[in-house]
C-alpha cells in the first residue's frame, strides 16, 4: 500500500507498569501532536486481589481489563488533544512491559474474567516484576546446564523467573486447575493486539527473549517433561502460535476496537512489541554498538550487533529481535526508579524526590561514605537471580537521608556499568550510550551515570520514547515506509553527548566501583548466600 506521509498520522500506545499512554504522531517527521495517559484503576496487585484474597511474597499481578480501558480512554483523548481528524490515522502500534503473562481461554478471554475464577491469584496477569517463580527458574537453569541445552548460552546462561516458562511452571505446580483451564499462555504484548485485530499473533521479540525461542524452536518436550511430566506439552498446547515479525501488520482494526478507540475500522495494527525494544527506533539507535537504556521503574538495556556472541548474564540475543538484519541483545536491572520510590515512600516520607536530589547534588562523589547494592528487586543482569536483595554499607550515626538517596542512585549506575563492561568484554562493544525514559528528568542522576560510565550520555529527543517507537512501527506496518529502519530515520530523534563525564568524579567512582564489584561477586556469585537464606526464612515463617 502506498501512503503519503505528509497527510497521515499514526498512534502509538505504551502500556507501562502503572498506566497506558497514547501518542498521536505525524508520519512525515515524527512530530508528537497530542497525548493522553490513563492510570490503571487496579495498579499493581502485590498484597491482595481486588476481593481481598491475599497474595504471597514477590507476587505482582494486574487486571487485564485495565489495559482495554486505555484503548477506550487514552486513545480518543490523544486524538482530541492532537486536534487531528481520526480519519487520517493510518495505523496503530503498541508496546508492553515484558514479560507480562495472561492466562486466557481460546477466544482470548482472561481467566480472571471467567465466573468462578475471580478469587484465584493464578487466574490474573503476572506482571514483569512478579518474581515468585524463582524456584522454578532455578530448576530450569539447573536442568538446562546439566543437559547442555544449546539455547541456554543465548540467554547468558540463565533463564529468569520473570519469563514465560518459569511463570508457566509455577502456575502448573501451584494451581494445576487453573493451568488446565487456560487454553493460551499469552504475552500481554500479544493479547492487546488480539483485542485490536481479533487474531492472535505472537511477536518475534517476546517469543525470542522471554519465550526461549531460538532458531525457530522452543525447548523440547523431553526437557519440559523432565521438569514436570505435566509440563511436557506446554509449548504445543499453551504457547505455540504463528510468529509476526516486528514492523509488520498483525492484522487490521476490528469494528469493536474502532468503537473503543475512535479510529477507522480496517487500519493497520502493527505486530506487538516490548517497550524497551521499540524505543531503539524512537531514538534512531538501530546501528551496532548503540546501547539504549530505558530508565524508569526498572531499566532495560538493548542494542544491536552484526554478530551473535555469548554475553554472560544477558537477557537474550535474538535474530531480528529489535530490527531485521541484526542480532538484538537485551540486559536489564529489575529495580531502578522503584528503588528510589521505595526509599522516599517508606524510609524518608517527609522528603520529596526533588528535595533529596537537591541535597544530594551538593555532595562530592564519595563524600557520604556509603556504597549500596541495587538488588532491591533482585538482579536481572548479569547475575539473573531474584532471590538477591539490597545492601547498604558505611552507614553511621551521621548518615542522612540524602546520603542514602545518592548512594542508591550511584548503585544503579554501578549496575549499569557492570552490564556495559560485561558486553564489551564479551566482544559486543558499547560505542554510544543513549538514555531514555522517565528518569532523564533527574539531571543529577544523568550526570552520575556519565561519571560512573566515564563516557558521554546521549538522550532520546522524546519524553515518550516507547509510544513514539510504537508509532514508528505502525507507520512501517501501514506501508508509509518500506521498513522500520527507514521509518526510524525519518521519525526518530536523539540529542548527542548531552552529558559529559567529569574526570575527577570518574576517578573517584572508579575506586567505588571496584568495591561495588567485590560486593557484587561476594553476595551474588555464592561467596555468601545470606540473601537467599533470609528469603527462605521469610517464606517459612510467613507460610
Amino acid at each position: 500500500m502506498s501512503v503519503d506521509p505528509s497527510a497521515a498520522y499514526v498512534v502509538g500506545v505504551d502500556f507501562g507498569t502503572l498506566s497506558g499512554r497514547a501518542v498521536v504522531v505525524r508520519v512525515s517527521d515524527g512530530a508528537e501532536l497530542g497525548s493522553a495517559v490513563h492510570d490503571y484503576p487496579h495498579a499493581v496487585l502485590t498484597e491482595a486481589l481486588p476481593d481481598g484474597t491475599p497474595l504471597g511474597h514477590d507476587w505482582a499481578l494486574q487486571v487485564p481489563g485495565d489495559y482495554v480501558d486505555v484503548l477506550r480512554t487514552a486513545v480518543p483523548q490523544a486524538i482530541a488533544a492532537a486536534g487531528v481528524d481520526a480519519a487520517q490515522v493510518i495505523g496503530i502500534g503498541t508496546d508492553f512491559t515484558a514479560c507480562t503473562m495472561i492466562p486466557a481461554l481460546a477466544d482470548g478471554t482472561p481467566l480472571n474474567e471467567v465466573a468462578g475464577w475471580e478469587n484465584r491469584p493464578h487466574a490474573y496477569v503476572k506482571l514483569w516484576k512478579h518474581h515468585a517463580a524463582q524456584r522454578q527458574a532455578d530448576r530450569i537453569n539447573s536442568l538446562a546446564a546439566e543437559r547442555g541445552e544449546a539455547w541456554l548460552p543465548r540467554y547468558g546462561g540463565f533463564i529468569s523467573s520473570e519469563w514465560e516458562f518459569a511463570k508457566g511452571l509455577q502456575l502448573l505446580e501451584e494451581d494445576p486447575e487453573a493451568y488446565a483451564a487456560m487454553d493460551r499462555w499469552v504475552e500481554a504484548a500479544d493479547w492487546i493486539i488480539w483485542q485490536l485485530t481479533g487474531d492472535y499473533v505472537r511477536n518475534a521479540c517476546t517469543a525470542g527473549y522471554k519465550g526461549i525461542r531460538q532458531d525457530g524452536e522452543y525447548p523440547s518436550r523431553e526437557f519440559l517433561a523432565a521438569l514436570n511430566p505435566a509440563f511436557e506439552d506446554f509449548v504445543a498446547s499453551k504457547l505455540d502460535q504463528p510468529i509476526g515479525e516486528l514492523g509488520a501488520a498483525a492484522g487490521t482494526l476490528t469494528k469493536q476496537a474502532a468503537e473503543w478507540t475512535g479510529l477507522p475500522e480496517g487500519i493497520a495494527v502493527a505486530v506487538g512489541n516490548v517497550d524497551a525494544h521499540v524505543t531503539s527506533a524512537a531514538a534512531a539507535a538501530l546501528d551496532p554498538g548503540q546501547m539504549v537504556a530505558i530508565m524508569g521503574t526498572s531499566t532495560c538495556h538493548v542494542m544491536n550487533s552484526a554478530e551473535i556472541l555469548e554475553v554472560p548474564g544477558m537477557c537474550g540475543v535474538v535474530d531480528g529481535g529489535i530490527v531485521a538484519g541484526l542480532y538484538g541483545y537485551e540486559a536489564g536491572q529489575s529495580g531502578v526508579g522503584d528503588i528510589f520510590g521505595h526509599f522516599v515512600k517508606y524510609l524518608a516520607p517527609e522528603y520529596s524526590h526533588e528535595r533529596l536530589t537537591e541535597l544530594a547534588a551538593r555532595q562530592k562523589p564519595g563524600e557520604h561514605g556509603l556504597i549500596a547494592l541495587d538488588w532491591h528487586s533482585g538482579n536481572r543482569s548479569v547475575l539473573v537471580d531474584h532471590e538477591l536483595s539490597g545492601l547498604l554499607i558505611g552507614e553511621t550515626l551521621a548518615t542522612k537521608p540524602e546520603d542514602i538517596y545518592r548512594a542508591l542512585i550511584e548503585a544503579t549506575a554501578f549496575g549499569t556499568r557492570k552490564i556495559v563492561e560485561t558486553f564489551t568484554e564479551a566482544g559486543v562493544p558499547v560505542r554510544e550510550f543513549i538514555a531514555a525514559g522517565g528518569l532523564l528528568k533527574n539531571r543529577l542522576l544523568m550526570q552520575i551515570y556519565a561519571d560512573v560510565l566515564n563516557m558521554p550520555l546521549s538522550l532520546i529527543g522524546s519524553e515518550q520514547g516507547p509510544a513514539l517507537g510504537s508509532a514508528i512501527h505502525a507507520a512501517a506496518a501501514a506501508g508509509a515506509y518500506p521498513d522500520v529502519r527507514v521509518a526510524a530515520a525519518a521519525m526518530g530523534r536523539v540529542e548527542r553527548d548531552v552529558y559529559q563525564p567529569d574526570p575527577a568524579a570518574a576517578a573517584v567512582y572508579d575506586e567505588l566501583y571496584a568495591e561495588y564489584s567485590t560486593l557484587h561477586d561476594y553476595f551474588g556469585r555464592g561467596g555468601n548466600k545470606v540473601m537467599r537464606t533470609l528469603r527462605a526464612i521469610q517464606r517459612k515463617v510467613s507460610s
